[in-house]
């Protein structure tokens, strides 16, 4: 018999990996750059959520460190992505 936090990071993994899927088409199909760089915003932001779960599942650190370096590898791509569409340039 499962028990009940089997079956919440169960449904939490399908729920992530449905709005990964949601996040790869909206990053494919978007009709602006703009769509595609909010898609990949939520991407990243998914892939981390993904990894938190798994870490809970697991029970291993290493889950919780791969998801601090997404996160701070995301934060600055996404920064980076958003000055680059207002200015051109990424370096000033």
């Amino acid at each position: 018999m499962a028990t009940l936090l089997e079956i919440s990071i169960g449904y939490a993994l399908v729920c992530v990996l449905a709005a990964m899927a949601l996040c790869a088409g909206r990053l494919l199909v978007g009709p602006s750059a703009h769509d595609r760089v909010l898609a990949l915003d939520t991407l990243w932001m998914c892939g981390m959520l993904l990894a938190l779960v798994l870490g809970i599942r697991f029970g291993t650190q290493i889950y919780f460190e791969v998801a601090m370096l997404i996160a701070l590898v995301g934060f600055v791509s996404t920064i980076a992505m958003a000055k680059f569409l207002m200015r051109g340039e990424i370096i000033e």
